[in-house]
């Protein structure tokens, strides 16, 4: 009777009682950067590591922090993946990362060990870096998930996207 009792009182608790929303530091980046694209007008998402060497090169030159500096009403996310930390060192070197229109984001998993490492955010599959993806209010318009880009045709892409369909 005890045995009966308390299994309908967990029941009815767990009617009343919603499950906690996952509080994981991966499920926090998760819902973070999908706060930042869902948020009005375009976000450049692009996933890098300051280990890898397309990464760098990117950075060289003034590519990102020129392409950031030339869309001020566009938000940039930088989500560092696969490295115990964020980089933004590396970033501040070659000008990227004060401005107002930039975030960093580190995801907590850093190992780039295959079938540990996260292989996708968003529910988007990452199999490479750097990868870039342009959302406009809320949706996946470009995704370019092999390597280093061109930023005459990557400010064509964020150019496109603002552009009314």
């Amino acid at each position: 009777m005890i045995r009966a009792l308390l299994a309908s009182l967990l029941a009815a608790a767990a009617l009343y009682c919603p499950a906690r929303a996952d509080d994981s530091p991966s499920s926090a980046v998760e819902r973070r950067l999908s706060d930042a694209t869902k948020s009005p007008g375009v976000t450049v998402v692009h996933l890098w590591a300051p280990w890898c060497p397309n990464c760098r090169a990117e950075l060289a030159d003034g590519g990102w922090s020129g392409l950031i500096e030339r869309n001020p009403d566009v938000n940039f996310v930088f989500v560092t993946i696969w490295n115990p930390v964020d980089g933004r060192e590396m970033l501040e070197k070659y000008g990227v990362g004060a401005e107002k229109n930039f975030q960093l984001l580190l995801h907590p998993n850093s190992s780039r060990r295959r079938g540990e490492k996260v292989a996708e955010l968003m529910g988007i599959p990452i199999s490479w870096v750097p990868t870039t993806w342009i959302f406009r209010d809320g949706e996946l318009r470009y995704a370019m998930n092999y390597g280093e880009l061109r930023f005459p045709m990557l400010q064509q892409l964020v150019k496109d996207s603002a552009d009314s369909w």
